[in-house]
C-alpha cells in the first residue's frame, strides 16, 4: 500500500514498495491526502496557477505510478557490429566508434542489456528513466538512410531514399 505524507506544506513524499519519491511544490498549490486520494487544489485561478495545477497533478500521478509500478524504457540497437553489455554499474556500447562508449548508470536506475542489441532501462523516477534513455539514444542516433543506431523500441524511423544513378540521355 502508498503512503503518502505533506511535510510542512511545501513537501510531498509518497512510499511504496518500489522505493520513495519526493516533491517540492510551489504555494500556488496546495496538496492534501483525502480518503487514500491525493487532492491538489489552486489558490486562484490566474493563467500560471491553472497550469501549474496539472504540472503537479501528473507529476503526483507518475510518482505514484514510479512507486507501485516503476517505469521502463527498452532501446535497440541497429548496425553490424553494434552491441552493448553492463559491466557493473556501467553501461559499455559497441556502436561503431574507434573505441567503447562507457556510461556511468545513475543512481536509481536499473540497466540491462538481455541481449547485445537490446538495452532495458527501469526505476520508479519516471523523468530519469526517460532522460537517460535519451541520452543513450544521442550518442548515435538513427540515420535515415539504413536505419542504423540506437532507437526505442517500436520507434519508427522515416527512411529517405539514397542517391539514385540516371542515364545522362
Amino acid at each position: 500500500m502508498n503512503s503518502s505524507s505533506i511535510d510542512g506544506g511545501t513537501r510531498v513524499a509518497i512510499e511504496g514498495p518500489k522505493g520513495k519519491l519526493d516533491f517540492d511544490f510551489r504555494e500556488e498549490v496546495s496538496i492534501a491526502v483525502e480518503d487514500d486520494q491525493v487532492v491538489v487544489t489552486r489558490s486562484d485561478d490566474e493563467a500560471f496557477s491553472r497550469s501549474y495545477h496539472g504540472t503537479v497533478r501528473s507529476l503526483l500521478a507518475n510518482m505514484v505510478q514510479g512507486v507501485t509500478e516503476g517505469f521502463t524504457r527498452r532501446l535497440e540497437i541497429v548496425g553490424v557490429g553494434y552491441n552493448a553489455q553492463v559491466e557493473g554499474k556501467k553501461l559499455v556500447l559497441q556502436i561503431g566508434f574507434c573505441h567503447p562508449v562507457e556510461m556511468a548508470v545513475p543512481q536509481g536506475l536499473d540497466v540491462e542489456a538481455p541481449s547485445p542489441t537490446n538495452i532495458t532501462i527501469s526505476g520508479i523516477d519516471k523523468q530519469l528513466v526517460g532522460e537517460f534513455a535519451a541520452v543513450v539514444r544521442r550518442i548515435r542516433p538513427p540515420e535515415p538512410y539504413k536505419g542504423k543506431g540506437i532507437r526505442y523500441e517500436n520507434e519508427h524511423i522515416i527512411r529517405k531514399a539514397g542517391k539514385a544513378f540516371t542515364s545522362g540521355e
